[in-house]
């Protein structure tokens, strides 16, 4: 994951802090990539929010988003397929065959230089009853 402090963002009366960041993975022995994502983490401190705003190129973006207080070292975001705030919006094809129904990420800050989470994706994939849930965890540290 590659992380790029942004510039405040003013529009109206919000002002948003954020990292942009790309995130590409590949299969163990594979010179081929299975997944990409790009985004943004955003802060509005005002209203206490903070939020992950994502796409996948396959099709799928979400917004997913959580009350955090400015001093918490652990804090929680999360997008709903139904919700019009911190919402998951996919393709046609992705939306009736592998539907992204629900989005959690939890974030433990480590250190000024390191980072932790644990996310859960749900997916109602065709023919199948139970949720599937595509789950990933990781602790990033600065290079320096």
């Amino acid at each position: 994951m590659i992380l790029e402090l942004m510039s405040q963002v003013n529009n109206h009366e919000q002002t948003l802090y954020g990292l942009r960041y790309s995130l590409t993975a590949w299969r163990i022995g594979s010179e081929y990539a299975f997944h990409e994502d790009r985004g943004f983490f955003f802060w509005d401190a005002k209203n206490k929010q903070a939020m992950r705003c994502a796409t996948v190129p396959r099709g799928i973006s979400f917004i997913a988003g959580g009350t955090v207080e400015p001093d918490a070292k652990e804090f929680d975001l999360a997008a709903d397929v139904a919700s019009e705030t911190y919402g998951i919006c996919s393709n046609k094809f992705l939306n009736e065959e592998f539907k992204t129904v629900r989005f959690e990420m939890k974030i433990t800050i480590r250190s000024n230089d390191s980072f932790s989470y644990d996310q859960d994706t749900q997916l109602q994939i065709k023919g199948n009853p139970n949720l599937f849930h595509h789950t990933d965890k990781n602790t990033r540290s600065r290079v320096k």
